[in-house]
């Protein structure tokens, strides 16, 4: 099946140049991730990374830039955070809700990301210059404001450079742009550490390995089966006369999907742990000794792994269902159905559809939002068990991959089976 399916894609022309184009992006990407800028010192920048658990995490979106301090050290950090935001403003402003459901409003706000995106790069990559040399000495030299103001230009300019090679993958149609760069940046990091423990590969642990596999494995097929997972609720036209003839009488399903929210709320909350770590990094060195301490006391309270465990899990438990609410409007659906004449078998239009889609919802909602947080903190399960610090699944990693995997996927088939039916 898998062969027949390569056959079709390497016979389509276009399909084939499509993805052979995509390829070619990527690998753009990931060369411009091995450029560093000059003025650092790689190796201890690397080893930095290596202890700093807030600075893991961020090189895992930058694909491995940010250890490298590439040009595209930032990756599509700011564009994600700018995207978040105006996806946030469009919920509470209503002139933007209106424009995003029209196909010249979505450009327009598309518009005004990029341009936030130049802003946020700048802050960004200031804030990363600030960190990095109050995290360690030696990583960078001592800068001037002119080779800072050089360094924040160049990797902004990175990142719109990545941004505008995520627009062009995105016109393809075989995948989203975006979503495309974080994936291979992701799998390079994923097999630079299967590299590491093949290296450093012990006999006597034969079996925390082959248990790596076996939960790696597991955690793949958890990730789909909620990836896909939805209950369909049935839905009931009722007959209706228009013009002498009879429509309706049909029966369909809404799909409620068991993970809504995609990997947004690992994103957010991500984001708010991440938070205080960077702000009392930058104050470590200050003069008053109050403000170090205090600084001193933030940074040790999130290095406690039972505590970031926890504030993990919660955050994104609850960002999880705040995200649902806010995408997910049971009121609208209910009104749709009622004007088309549909309605859920024992079930009153109007409001008590919307309610009892609201109920279910919220069940449903509960088994993704605990699958999420479980994914989230994995790598922190997985270190307590084996107590092998460079042996530890990276959840999230495994969430973007497999789900970019299936979008890519899902994709392609489309416009295969558009094809079957032009040839028809």
């Amino acid at each position: 099946m898998v062969i027949q399916k390569l056959e079709q894609i390497w016979k389509a022309r276009d399909l084939r140049n499509n993805l052979l184009f995509v390829l070619a992006m990527l690998l753009v990407f990931r060369l411009a991730a091995h450029i560093p800028i000059p003025g650092v010192d790689v190796r201890a920048l690397q080893d930095l990374f290596n202890q700093n658990q807030i600075l893991g995490l961020m090189n895992l979106f930058s694909g491995g830039g940010m250890e490298n301090f590439s040009i595209v050290m930032m990756g599509v950090a700011p564009y994600i955070t700018s995207s978040i935001i105006f996806q946030l403003l469009a919920m509470i402003v209503p002139s933007l809700e209106e424009m995003s459901k029209e196909e010249q409003g979505r450009s327009k706000i598309n518009m005004w990301t990029r341009w936030l995106t130049v802003p946020l790069g700048l802050l960004q990559s200031y804030g990363m210059i600030s960190l990095l040399q109050r995290s360690s000495t030696g990583v960078l030299a001592n800068l001037s404001f002119f080779n800072i103001l050089t360094i924040m230009i160049t990797v902004t300019a990175g990142t719109i450079f990545l941004v505008w090679i995520g627009e062009l993958i995105t016109e393809k149609k075989v995948g989203n742009g975006i979503s495309l760069l974080i994936f291979a940046g992701i799998v390079s990091g994923l097999l630079k550490t299967a590299q590491q423990l093949t290296l450093s590969f012990d006999q006597q642990q034969v079996m925390t390995f082959i248990g790596f596999g076996i939960v790696g494995v597991l955690t793949v097929v958890g990730v789909v089966v909620i990836s896909e997972g939805q209950r369909n609720i049935p839905v009931q036209y009722a007959k209706q006369f228009r013009g002498g003839r009879m429509f309706g009488g049909s029966t369909s399903t809404l799909p409620l999907r068991v993970n809504m929210a995609g990997v947004i709320p690992i994103i957010f909350a991500i984001s708010v742990v991440l938070f205080p770590q960077m702000i009392a990094q930058l104050f470590m060195r200050a003069s008053s000794p109050a403000v170090v301490h205090a600084a001193e006391w933030v940074v040790a309270l999130f290095q406690n792994q039972l505590f970031y465990g926890i504030s993990y899990f919660v955050l994104v438990f609850a960002f999880t269902f705040f995200y649902t609410e806010v995408i997910f409007h049971p009121d609208q659906i209910a009104e749709n159905l009622q004007k088309q004449g549909g309605f859920i078998p024992g079930i009153r239009p109007g409001v008590h559809t919307a309610e009892y889609l609201s109920a279910t919802t919220h069940k449903i909602i509960l088994a993704g939002a605990l699958f999420l947080a479980l994914i989230a903190i994995l790598p922190l399960l997985m270190r307590y068990i084996t107590g092998i610090q460079s042996l530890a699944i990276g959840g999230t990693s495994i969430l973007i991959v497999v789900s970019v995997v299936i979008e890519t996927v899902k994709q392609v088939e489309a416009q295969l089976t558009m094809r079957e039916y032009d040839k028809v």
